[in-house]
């Protein structure tokens, strides 16, 4: 597959994809949470598992697989956007960057404020940050940061569809930070 051929597409999640979704997250957050002295393999899998909530959550698919999911829902007056893992080989490669523009653009046409948190430290904070995020508040190991409706830097949104370079090989160093 060419670097340019892998597409991707949002479908809906099921209660199905609870625990592929739930081991993807303590994969990703790994990292982070032990950075932080705060990393749990069984807590984190369990946090997703006590939230998670198919109605509001979309299966990122490309190069058909599971590369992530994100989850957006109803919270406090504006759209909470939680839950946006991306597999390690799918990162780094415009697939983090594709979602959060479709999702934007969906959130900006409601009308609604995005808002969402990140742990201190964390190489996403700087893909939300493109994406017209700016803090809120902070604590010792969250930034909780939000985004009003037509932020600048989601511009280009083109639907749940798009193209993006081929996923890294585990073997492969990272090119990129973030999601």
């Amino acid at each position: 597959m060419s670097a340019q051929a892998a597409g991707w597409v949002l479908r809906s999640a099921e209660a199905a994809d609870v625990e592929v979704i739930a081991e993807l997250r303590a994969t990703v957050m790994r990292a982070d949470l032990e950075r932080l002295g705060r990393y749990d393999g069984h807590r984190a899998r369990q946090r997703l598992r006590d939230s998670f909530s198919p109605q509001y959550t979309s299966v990122i698919m490309a190069g058909g697989e599971l590369a992530g999911c994100v989850t957006v829902r109803p919270a406090e007056g504006r759209q909470w956007l939680e839950h946006f893992y991306l597999a390690p080989h799918w990162q780094g490669r415009g697939l983090g960057s594709a979602v959060l523009r479709t999702v934007l653009a969906g959130t900006d046409a409601q009308g609604m404020t995005v808002g969402l948190n990140v742990l201190q430290g964390s190489a996403a904070r700087r893909l939300y940050e493109r994406h017209g995020f700016v803090v809120e508040a902070q604590d010792p190991v969250d930034v909780f940061m939000m985004r009003p409706p037509g932020a600048a830097g989601a511009k280009g949104a083109a639907g749940t569809t798009g193209r993006l370079a081929r996923p890294r090989k585990a073997s492969e160093p990272s090119t990129a930070g973030g999601q």
